[in-house]
């Protein structure tokens, strides 16, 4: 296996722990690889967990322990590609309990952390041969919040 060469740093206001343990908690295909600890030198309590680099789906994130200095925006989204609408309900359901769902699939977690729950079809719809079709597909996209595979197909196929 080669080694993951970018990594998204996920700067958390002390509760990287807790928010690790949901993520591990709805990704069955998840785990902990490593920890740091803040030392004598800090910033951080000296012993408090500075990082964690976990894994969802062979994708590694690093989450930080980093204060209250930055916050989360939606300029920057984890995006979930999905095999089925199954998968989408379930994950959808799960990262958006206690956040807020947005639009066209988006959706920000109780962490402040944006999701985007997709079909892993979509990408390759969008950018169809047949513009028509990719057209309707965005223009119904566009109404969605969670987004619905059923939906989408009907959208998509020639009128």
């Amino acid at each position: 296996m080669t080694e993951q060469k970018v990594t998204p740093c996920l700067w958390f206001d002390f509760n990287a722990e807790e928010a690790v343990a949901h993520y591990l908690a709805i990704f069955s295909k998840s785990r902990i690889v490593s920890k740091t600890h803040y030392g004598e030198a800090g910033p951080g309590p000296a012993g408090a967990v500075m990082t964690i680099l976990f894994e969802i789906d062979g994708q590694q994130v690093l989450a930080l322990n980093g204060g209250p200095q930055f916050k989360f925006t939606p300029a920057l989204s984890l995006i979930v590609n999905c095999d089925d609408q199954a998968e989408i309900d379930r994950l959808w359901d799960k990262l958006s309990e206690g956040g807020a769902p947005g639009q066209c699939g988006w959706l920000t977690d109780k962490f402040g952390v944006s999701w985007q729950i997709a079909p892993r079809a979509l990408p390759s719809l969008l950018t169809s041969q047949d513009a028509k079709a990719a057209d309707r597909l965005m223009r119904a996209v566009l109404t969605m919040k969670k987004l619905d595979i059923a939906q989408m197909q009907q959208a998509f196929a020639p009128n």
